[in-house]
C-alpha cells in the first residue's frame, strides 16, 4: 500500500458525502415547495365568481315530470277468427259503451240455431206432457228428472251456441275515442288481431315519480295544476287520485298517480307533462346557486372567501376556504343550504376546480351563473 493511498479514500469519502447530502438537501426542498403549493402559499392568484348567501323566502313545492295515460285504454281484438262482413266505425270516432264494431261470418253458426232451438222445445213439451202424466201416477218422477235434465242440456247447447255467434261480433267495452283502423272489409282476421285502439280520454291519468324526502309533502286529494308543451299556453287542473305504497329500492322515488279533467280531449296518453303541487307556509331558506354546490359521495361541499387583510403591499388578500354544507330542496337554478354556512357570508360560484384551501383568490363577476328560481325553457 502506498502512502497516499488513505488520502484519496477520504477525499472519495468526502465527495460521495457531498453528492449525497445534495440530494438529500433537494429532496427537502423539492418537498417544501410541494407543502407550500398544497396551502396555496406562493401559488399565483386564481380567478374565481361568486355570490353573498342570503336568506330567501321558500314556497315548499313540488315540481315532477310524468306520463299522461288514458282512465281506461285497450287495444281491441276478436276471441275468435273469421271473415270480416261489416265494418261498423270509423277511424277517430267516438263510440258508446256496448256499440257494435264489427261483424265476422256467423253465417254457419246461426245455421244450426232452428235445430238447437226445436230440440229446446221438444223437451219442453215432454217435460210438461211428462207432469200432467205424473199427476195422475200414469209414469214415474225418474221421467220427470230425465226430461228435465234432457231441457237443461238442450237449453245449455243452445246458449253455447249463441255465445260463439256472439264472439263474431266486437262491441266497445267502454265509452270513448277510437284509434286508426288496422283492419279493412273481407279480410281474414285471425283471433287476436289488433283491430283499433279505444282511450277514454276523460279523466286523464297523470303518474309521475317523488323521492321519499319529498313523501311529507303530498296526501291523497291534493290539488296540483299540470302543464304540458304538446298544449302550450294552458293549465290543467286536477288532484292526487293514489300513492303506490312502497318506495322503488332502487331509485328510492315513490309513484304518485293524479287525475286531471281533460272535457275538451286536449291531452292524449303517452304525453309528458310536469306537475306542481304547492303545500304548507313559506320558510326561510340560505340560497345558492346550484352550481356552487360540489356533489361528493362525502359529503357537500362549497368554497367561500375569506379576507385576511392586506399584504406588505398594502393590497387585500383574498383565500379561499372549504366548507362541508348540508343541502335542502332545489328550485329551478337554486339550492337550500340547511347548515354549514351564515348570511352574507361569499362563496364561490365559478371556479372551484382550480381552487384548494389557503389557494389565494381574485374576484370576477362580469359573468355570472344562473341563479332563477323559476327559470322558463326557450324553444330556440
Amino acid at each position: 500500500m502506498t502512502k497516499g493511498t488513505p488520502t484519496r479514500m477520504i477525499v472519495m469519502l468526502l465527495l460521495v458525502a457531498l453528492v449525497f447530502g445534495g440530494i438529500y438537501g433537494f429532496q427537502l426542498f423539492r418537498n417544501k415547495m410541494i407543502d407550500k403549493a398544497i396551502r396555496g402559499h406562493g401559488m399565483p392568484p386564481q380567478t374565481i365568481s361568486t355570490t353573498v348567501v342570503e336568506p330567501s323566502d321558500w314556497q315548499p313545492k313540488i315540481d315532477a315530470i310524468g306520463t299522461l295515460r288514458a282512465v281506461q285504454s285497450t287495444q281491441l281484438t276478436t276471441e275468435v277468427s273469421g271473415l270480416i262482413k261489416a265494418i261498423h266505425f270509423k277511424s277517430g270516432a267516438t263510440v258508446k259503451a256496448g256499440q257494435v264494431l264489427l261483424e265476422l261470418n256467423a253465417d254457419p253458426l246461426k245455421a244450426q240455431l232452428p235445430q238447437l232451438q226445436a230440440n229446446v222445445a221438444l223437451a219442453e213439451q215432454n217435460l210438461k206432457r211428462d207432469r200432467a202424466q205424473l199427476k195422475i201416477q200414469a209414469v214415474s218422477q225418474a221421467v220427470i228428472d230425465g226430461d228435465e235434465a234432457t231441457l237443461k242440456s238442450s237449453q245449455a247447447q243452445l246458449d253455447a251456441q249463441n255465445a260463439l255467434i256472439a264472439q263474431k261480433t266486437l262491441r266497445a267495452p267502454f265509452s270513448g275515442t277510437l284509434g286508426i283502423r288496422q283492419i279493412d272489409l273481407g279480410q281474414f282476421l285471425a283471433a287476436g288481431t289488433a283491430v283499433v285502439s279505444l282511450q277514454h280520454l276523460d279523466p286523464m291519468y297523470l303518474d309521475f315519480k317523488i323521492p321519499q324526502s319529498e313523501l311529507h309533502l303530498i296526501q291523497v286529494g291534493d290539488p296540483l295544476s299540470v302543464q304540458t308543451n304538446a298544449v302550450p299556453g294552458t293549465t290543467f287542473n286536477g288532484k292526487i287520485s293514489a300513492i303506490e305504497p312502497q318506495v322503488d329500492t332502487t331509485t328510492r322515488n315513490l309513484t304518485v298517480r293524479a287525475e286531471i279533467a281533460n272535457p275538451d280531449g286536449k291531452l292524449l296518453p303517452g304525453v309528458f307533462a310536469t306537475a306542481s303541487l304547492s303545500q304548507g307556509a313559506p320558510e326561510s331558506f340560505l340560497t345558492l346557486p346550484t352550481t356552487a354546490v360540489a356533489y361528493n359521495p362525502y359529503g357537500s361541499t362549497v368554497f367561500i372567501v375569506v379576507d385576511k387583510g392586506k399584504n406588505a403591499e398594502g393590497k387585500p388578500q383574498l383565500i379561499a376556504e372549504q366548507r362541508f354544507v348540508t343541502t335542502g330542496l332545489t328550485r329551478g337554478d337554486q339550492t337550500a343550504i340547511l347548515s354549514g354556512l351564515k348570511a352574507g357570508e361569499t362563496v364561490v360560484t365559478a371556479g372551484q376546480i382550480k381552487l384548494r384551501n389557503g389557494v389565494p383568490v381574485i374576484i370576477n363577476n362580469q359573468i355570472e351563473p344562473a341563479n332563477n328560481p323559476h327559470p322558463e325553457v326557450k324553444d330556440e
